[in-house]
C-alpha cells in the first residue's frame, strides 16, 4: 500500500481528495435541502410547530437510517463501491431538482416526498464512504482519511444550515441544490475504484437485513469492534442531542443563542476531527478516547452550570452571547473532545473489520447510530413534557457519558492501555521515527530491541502501527500500573531458568503459539535494563525462538532514552527528571534479517549498527 502521507497533503490525492469533495458537498446539500424542506412545511402551514410535528420530522429523519443502511451494506460488499456512489450522487441529482420543485411550488405530498428521498441518499451514501475507505488509504492513513470525512461531514452541516438560514424563502435558493448535487456528482466521478474484496456473489446478496443482522452478529465476536460500534453509535447521539435540548426546552435560550452555539458545536467537532491525526501521530489511537469522554464530561458539567444562569432570560442570552464568546468557546470544545472519540473509534472499526464484510458491518454501525439517535431524542423530549429543565439535562448527560466512557473502557481494557501509552508517550518524551516501514505489515516476525528504560514497551508500543505482544522479564513485568498494559497487550513474561524453569517454559509455548498465530513479537534480548547506557551482551533466547519458528527478525535501536526518567541514569527519579522531561528520542528499524542468519551477536552488531549512526 502506499506510504502515508501528511493529512492535508493526501486532501490533494485522487485516493481521498474526490471523495472528502463529494462528502463535503453531499453534507451541504443535504442539510440545505432540510433546512429549506421543513422551513417550507412550517412555513406554508403544512405543520405547525409543536411535540407532534416535532415527533413526525424526528420520524422521518431518522428512518431512513434504520432501513436504507442494510442495503446499501449488502451491495457494497459485492459491487464496486465508488461505482455505487457514483449512481447514488447521480441519483441525488434528481433528489435535488424535486426539492426545488417542492420549495417552489408548495404541495404537502411533494415536500413530504422530497424530505425522505433526501434521507434515503444520504442514508445510503454513508456506509459505503466509510466502508471504501481503508480501501484507498494506507493503514497509517485511515486515521486521517476518518478525521478528515468527519470534518467534512460537519462542516458541510454548518454552511447547510446557514445557506438555509441565509436564504429565507428567496426563490434563487431553489437552484442550489441542482448545483451542489451535480457538483457531488462530479466529484464522485474521480474516487478511484473500489471492487469487492468478498467471493460471493450479487444474487446471494438480496436479503439485507438478513445480511445486517449477520453483521451485528459477527461483530459480537469482536469485542473492540461491537464497543467501537456503540462509541460511535453514542457520539453521534451528543451531537444530535445537545441542539435538541438547546432547541426545545421550554426553559431554554433565545434563537439566536441558540443557532450560535449549535454552530459552535459543529464547528468544535470539525476541528476536533482534524487534530486527531496529529496527536495520535499517524495511527488508529485508542488512546484519545478516554480523553475525549472525560473531556465531553468536564465542559458539559460547566456547560449545564453557564446555561443555568442563562436559562429564562433570552435577552440577556442574546446579548452575552453577542459579546463575550466563553460559552461558545465551551460548546466548541463539546464538539472537539466528542471527535477526539468518535475519530479513532471510527477508524478503529473499519481497520479490524473483516474486509469482506466491511460494508455490512459499517451498514449495523449507521443502523445503531440511528437507534440511539431516535430512542435519545424521544427519550430528552419526553423528559421536557414532564417537566424537567435543560440544565438538569445538560447535567445528566454528562454523567451519563461519563458512565459509557467507562463502560467501554472497562469492557475493551485496550482503551485505557491505550491511553496509558499515549500520556506515558507524549508527556515524557519527543519521539522520531525512522525505518519503521522494514517491520513487515502482516505475518509473523521478531522484534529485537536494546533496553534502556522501563518503559521501552510502552514506547514501541506507541510507535509500531502493528500491535506487538512482548516478551518482559517477569520482575518488570510485575510493577504496578505497567503490569496492567503488558497484560492488556497480552505481554508474555519471561525468566531465567535458574530463577523460574516453569516461567521459562511456559513464556516459550507462549512465543511459538503466538507467532503460529501471526503475531507480532519483540523481545530485549539483553535480559535486563543497561546499567551503563551501553549495549550488553544478547542473550542466546533469540536463536532458539527462530529455530523453533523460523520467522524474519528486525534488529531495533531506542536512541536518547539513556538519562530520562525512567532510565537507571542518576541517581533517584527527580534528579533524572531535571531537564529531561521531554527527551528527544528516536526509534529506529532496520532491514529484516533471515531466519537463518539470525544469530545473537548477528543481531547485536545490527543493534549497535542503529545505535551509532547519525
Amino acid at each position: 500500500m502506499t506510504q502515508s502521507i501528511g493529512q492535508f497533503r493526501l486532501l490533494a490525492k485522487r485516493r481521498l481528495g474526490p471523495l472528502a469533495a463529494s462528502r463535503l458537498l453531499g453534507a451541504v446539500n443535504t442539510n440545505l435541502c432540510r433546512a429549506v424542506l421543513v422551513g417550507t412545511l412550517v412555513g406554508s402551514g403544512v405543520m405547525e410547530a409543536g411535540l407532534g410535528s416535532s415527533l413526525l420530522l424526528l420520524l422521518l429523519l431518522v428512518a431512513p437510517f434504520c432501513l436504507v443502511p442494510p442495503v446499501s451494506g449488502a451491495l457494497g460488499d459485492v459491487l464496486d463501491k465508488a461505482r455505487l456512489i457514483r449512481v447514488a450522487k447521480l441519483g441525488g441529482v434528481g433528489v435535488a431538482a424535486l426539492a426545488a420543485l417542492a420549495f417552489l411550488v408548495p404541495s404537502a405530498p411533494v415536500l413530504f416526498v422530497a424530505l425522505v428521498l433526501v434521507g434515503v441518499l444520504a442514508a445510503l451514501v454513508s456506509p459505503l464512504e466509510y466502508a471504501l475507505l481503508p480501501q484507498q488509504l494506507s493503514a497509517r492513513e485511515v486515521n486521517a482519511g476518518n478525521g478528515i470525512l468527519h470534518a467534512a461531514t460537519f462542516v458541510g452541516l454548518l454552511l447547510g444550515g446557514v445557506l438555509g438560514l441565509v436564504g429565507g424563502g428567496a426563490p434563487a435558493l431553489a437552484v442550489v441544490p441542482l448545483v451542489l448535487a451535480a457538483a457531488a456528482y462530479s466529484a464522485s466521478r474521480v474516487v478511484p475504484s473500489a471492487p469487492a474484496v468478498g467471493s460471493q456473489s450479487a444474487t446471494e446478496r438480496w436479503s439485507p437485513f438478513r445480511e445486517t443482522w449477520a453483521a451485528f452478529a459477527l461483530v459480537r465476536q469482536n469485542r473492540p469492534v461491537a464497543q467501537s460500534m456503540l462509541g460511535v453509535a453514542w457520539f453521534w447521539l451528543l451531537v444530535a442531542l445537545y441542539p435538541v435540548l438547546l432547541t426545545f426546552a421550554p426553559d431554554g435560550l433565545a434563537a439566536r443563542a441558540v443557532l450560535w452555539l449549535i454552530a459552535a458545536l459543529l464547528g468544535g467537532a470539525a476541528i476536533g476531527a482534524l487534530l486527531c491525526d496529529g496527536l495520535s501521530r499517524r495511527r488508529v489511537e485508542l488512546g484519545l478516547v478516554p480523553i475525549g469522554a472525560v473531556g465531553v464530561s468536564l465542559v458539559g458539567v460547566h456547560v449545564a452550570f453557564a446555561i443555568a444562569a442563562l436559562a429564562g432570560d433570552s435577552g440577556r442570552a442574546q446579548t452575552q452571547l453577542a459579546v463575550d464568546g466563553w460559552l461558545l468557546f465551551e460548546f466548541g470544545l463539546l464538539g472537539a473532545f466528542a471527535s477526539l472519540f468518535a475519530v479513532p473509534l471510527q477508524a478503529n472499526i473499519q481497520v479490524r473489520a473483516e474486509a469482506a464484510w466491511r460494508a455490512r458491518v459499517m451498514a449495523a454501525s449507521h443502523v445503531l447510530a440511528a437507534l440511539f439517535v431516535g430512542g435519545g431524542v424521544l427519550l430528552a423530549l419526553g423528559l421536557f413534557t414532564l417537566g424537567s429543565n435543560l440544565p438538569t439535562l445538560l447535567l445528566a448527560l454528562a454523567a451519563v457519558n461519563l458512565g459509557v466512557a467507562a463502560y467501554i473502557v472497562r469492557q475493551v481494557p485496550e482503551f485505557a492501555m491505550r491511553f496509558v501509552v499515549w500520556a506515558v508517550s507524549h508527556a515524557f518524551y519527543r519521539i522520531r521515527r525512522e525505518g519503521l516501514a522494514a517491520i513487515p505489515a502482516t505475518g509473523p516476525a521478531v522484534l529485537v530491541c536494546n533496553h534502556v528504560s522501563y518503559v521501552d514497551a510502552l514506547l514501541l508500543a506507541g510507535a509500531v502501527h502493528r500491535p506487538i505482544r512482548f516478551v518482559i522479564y517477569k520482575p518488570i513485568y510485575d510493577i504496578p500500573v505497567l503490569n496492567f498494559v503488558f497484560r492488556t497487550g497480552r505481554t508474555i513474561p519471561i525468566a531465567a531458568e535458574r530463577e523460574d524453569p516453569r516461567a521459562l517454559g511456559a513464556a516459550f509455548a507462549a512465543i511459538r503459539a503466538g507467532l503460529a498465530d501471526g503475531d507480532l513479537l519483540c523481545i530485549f534480548p539483553e535480559g535486563r535494563l543497561t546499567e551503563d547506557g551501553q549495549l550488553g551482551v544478547f542473550r542466546k533466547g533469540i536463536e532458539r525462538i527462530v529455530d523453533e519458528t523460523p520467522v524474519p527478525v528486525v534488529p531495533m535501536a531506542l536512541r536518547g532514552l539513556w538519562g530520562s526518567f525512567f532510565s537507571r541514569h542518576g541517581k533517584g527519579a527527580f534528579h533524572r527528571l531535571r531537564g529531561r522531561i521531554w527527551s528527544r528520542v528516536t526509534i529506529v528499524a532496520g532491514a529484516p534479517v533471515a531466519p537463518e542468519d539470525a544469530t545473537a551477536e548477528t543481531l547485536r552488531q545490527r543493534v549497535l549498527a542503529l545505535l551509532e549512526a547519525p
